[in-house]
């Protein structure tokens, strides 16, 4: 739930079902509230297939649809089951199972809101209550299987393991940002780290412990007979004792690998003891992991020895991808300013050192074609090289091999920052490499070989098959960052103007000749001179020198533009300027609370979407609470539509990160799209400001922004077809008063970004529906014996906090 909001990656919760409702709580509630199941380990053997008809659901099918409610544990509507389910596994779901949900009884909870079959919401059950209602020939066939193999590892813990020690498995924190140490690796699929929930408190704790016991036992605890695979105290050097086990016996010298610690040494016999039952309830500390994007070059030395110097005796954070025996990450460096993908970082260790490009200062080159300007004034050149011609074959080649194949065998099942796929371009494939992850459908790429920036679908990209992914993965991007020389040392970030006259001067010139004038290679960027054939060498009629020369760089007063990661440029308001703002325009002296209660002018009713609906007056309603000032002003969601808004937000990101821009005539109370930070909202305007800004109003939450005039753009018919989602409320039940900071804070630590459940009491329309205002009683419904009415809370726990009118 807590995903909800804006800029989420794509593990978001996309497809929401509703809290428990407030009606009178059944033993079926009580078991729903009591599975809190967060995360479900999926079999990594479990692959797409033609699925059974809802006569005859197999097992596998079953098993599918619960990896998909354990991510829910809030629940799911049954409607959106079926795109779930296509996007995770690239299946058609079954569409007759939702007239027919019994189906799915044996391994969910249904909980049916209506007399509508498909009108329901899915818990997943425990797993103890679908290994129960598994056919009796499955169950017969699992429980011998288990017998075996339960057998099987008895019989070799007698010969290997003769105090047979039982640690629990560590669970890697499914919630929050992990931190991991790296502490030695064989190849990167062996990866071993030191992880775990309050790993080092536990663990020094644990240690402490095992110091005093052995101080006092030692001669007590002396191991009479060892044995490969045995687990058993060490006492180390500085006087520690650490847990361990045995991997080799040699003569009087026996190897122990420190389980919590990862590293491995010979020690003598008198130092190793009997590991007591108290030390074995800590799961051991050091665990293996697979790095993502390296598995299959995974023993190569030069990489491993890259990883190596990389990330040993280091800390990172990582990004959990696939949660298995050896689950796989992203590793990040987050010391500096920028975090770092250090998987994708150590791929670079792969690239043919031969097919780079190293430009030389004062060197001129021929038939160099511009492949991007960004905001900035920066730009990407292809130079012809050794590297271009060798992509130019190897792409040909995949040419080839996609033309006897379906491509769709090729889909990208697990997208993720800093992979590389391919990507269908102007009808030739292009590499590509990840940057940003919007949601399950949307995210950024980087063209790697022009330096383009991109907003596409995950449907359309594409796996490098295996036999060529050497091949590809070797070449170096063959985009060189260039900038302008000798340009105006105080013209500071480009204007707009400057922009577009630089796009037009090279993106429409085939090519041009380059002289470089300095290299910086602490920014990795070439400062050049560009000139067209024509004008080679006439300094005087560079690019440089003629964008120099025209009236493209007075900025607009308290206004500059800065370069977000991908390149675009985005526009921010210093503080001078606002206080500018609140001078001139009467709009900026209000409170955000204010203002949205605030009536504007009627948009035309032929512009706007319908009304959204609202439960009648006394009637239970589902709400996601998106912004909360004070108990006087929040602003609700209808908690059933929020997969829909997901889903049109995904579809705008797609659409206008691909329309052409264009100049739009802004006015006052007109419905727009505008972009903030790297999603687009449905917005209205509430001012235009002096200096190119904009002040709106996100209608689907309920918020307040600025923003440049530049990235607003027409809100198109097909994205005014849902209502807007963002609900203005007020708090029943209590005294309408001015609420005081503190007062503000306890309330909004209360409900903000929480699914509730809403009584409305009374509603106040308008003609425009942001303008509309509820006053509804709010409970919180997520504890299973207790449902605590917000207002009683507020009433009792935060009149201290208030002042009167």
């Amino acid at each position: 739930v807590e995903k909800v909001h804006r800029g989420d990656q794509m593990d978001g919760l996309l497809y929401p079902a509703k809290k428990i409702p407030l009606t009178a709580k059944s033993d079926t509630e009580q078991e729903k509230a009591s599975q809190n199941v967060t995360s479900s380990k999926v079999d990594p053997l479990l692959k797409p297939n033609i699925e059974s008809t809802p006569a005859s659901l197999s097992s596998d099918f079953k098993q599918k649809v619960v990896n998909i409610l354990l991510k829910y544990s809030s629940g799911l509507w049954a409607n959106a089951l079926p795109k779930l389910y296509q996007d995770t596994y690239q299946v058609k779901f079954p569409e007759d199972i939702l007239n027919n949900l019994e189906l799915l009884s044996d391994v969910c909870v249904v909980d049916y809101v209506s007399e509508v079959p498909r009108k329901a919401i899915l818990y997943a059950k425990p797993q103890r209550h679908i290994d129960e209602n598994l056919n009796v020939t499955e169950k017969v066939q699992r429980h011998d299987d288990v017998k075996a193999t339960a057998e099987q590892q008895y019989e070799e813990s007698k010969d290997q393991y003769p105090e047979n020690i039982t640690v629990p498995p560590l669970i890697i924190p499914s919630e929050g940002s992990v931190s991991v140490m790296v502490l030695e690796l064989k190849n990167t699929n062996e990866v071993l780290i030191y992880v775990g929930k309050d790993y080092s408190s536990a663990q020094e704790q644990m240690e402490d412990d095992m110091k005093a016991y052995y101080s006092q036992n030692s001669t007590v605890s002396l191991a009479q007979s060892l044995a490969v695979g045995q687990l058993v105290a060490v006492h180390a050097e500085e006087d520690a004792w650490l847990r361990a086990r045995i991997i080799s016996l040699e003569d009087n010298r026996i190897k122990v690998c420190y389980v919590d610690h990862g590293f491995s040494e010979f020690v003598e016999s008198n130092s190793v003891h009997k590991l007591q039952k108290q030390f074995n309830s800590l799961p051991f500390q050091a665990a293996k992991c697979k790095l993502a994007g390296l598995e299959v070059f995974c023993d190569d030395p030069v990489l491993v020895k890259t990883v190596e110097s990389q990330t040993c005796s280091k800390i990172f954070a990582v990004e959990i991808l696939e949660k298995s025996d050896i689950p796989l990450l992203i590793l990040y460096d987050t010391s500096g300013e920028d975090d770092i993908n250090i998987n994708a970082t150590c791929r670079k260790a792969l690239y043919d050192k031969s097919l780079e490009l190293h430009l030389q200062v004062d060197a001129l080159y021929k038939n160099v074609r511009v492949t991007s300007v960004f905001s900035d004034g920066s730009l990407y050149c292809q130079v012809p090289s050794k590297g271009l011609s060798r992509l130019s074959e190897i792409l040909q080649k995949l040419e080839d091999y996609f033309r006897y194949k379906q491509t769709s065998d090729f889909n990208v099942s697990l997208p993720f920052c800093g992979k590389v796929c391919l990507f269908p371009s102007k009808g030739k494939w292009a590499r590509v490499e990840i940057r940003i992850i919007h949601t399950r459908r949307a995210l950024d790429v980087q063209f790697m070989d022009t330096g383009t920036v991109a907003t596409v679908k995950v449907s359309e990209l594409r796996e490098i098959p295996p036999q060529f992914l050497r091949e590809v993965i070797a070449i170096p991007p063959q985009a060189i960052k260039c900038c302008l020389a000798d340009l105006p040392p105080n013209a500071g970030m480009w204007t707009p103007d400057a922009v577009l006259w630089l796009r037009d001067a090279v993106m429409n010139c085939p090519e041009f000749s380059m002289k470089v004038a300095k290299q910086d290679d602490s920014k990795g960027i070439a400062h050049v001179y560009l000139f067209a054939a024509e004008n080679f060498p006439d300094m005087d009629h560079s690019v440089n020198r003629q964008i120099k020369n025209a009236d493209l760089w007075k900025h607009q007063k308290d206004v500059f533009l800065s370069v977000t990661p991908s390149g675009t440029s985005s526009a921010k308001v210093t503080s001078d300027t606002v206080s500018a703002l609140q001078l001139t325009s009467g709009k900026l002296e209000k409170s955000s609370s204010d203002s949205a209660r605030e009536p504007s002018s009627a948009v035309s009713a032929v512009d706007m979407p319908p009304p959204l609906p609202l439960s009648k007056t006394g009637e239970l309603m589902d709400v996601y609470v998106s912004l909360a000032c004070h108990p006087g002003h929040f602003i609700v969601q209808p908690w059933k539509e929020l997969h829909n808004l997901e889903a049109l937000m995904e579809e705008m990101i797609l659409y206008y990160s691909r329309a052409e821009e264009k100049p739009v005539n802004i006015e006052k109370n007109k419905l727009y799209a505008a972009k903030i930070e790297n999603q687009w909202y449905r917005v209205i305007i509430k001012g235009i400001l002096r200096n190119g800004f904009l002040s709106v109003y996100e209608l689907d939450y309920g918020k307040h922004e600025f923003v440049s005039i530049e990235k607003v753009q027409p809100l198109m018919d097909t994205f005014r077809k849902l209502p807007f989602q963002a609900i203005t409320a007020q708090l029943a039940g209590v005294k309408s008063q001015q609420w005081s900071e503190e007062a503000s804070i306890v309330f909004r630590n209360l409900v903000e970004k929480k699914p509730l459940v809403a009584q409305i009491q009374a509603v106040n329309e308008s003609p425009n529906s942001w303008d509309r205002k509820i006053v509804t009683f709010l409970v919180d419904t997520s504890l299973p014996d207790t449902d605590i009415w917000i207002h009683d809370f507020v009433s009792q726990s935060l009149v201290e906090f208030s002042k009167d009118d």
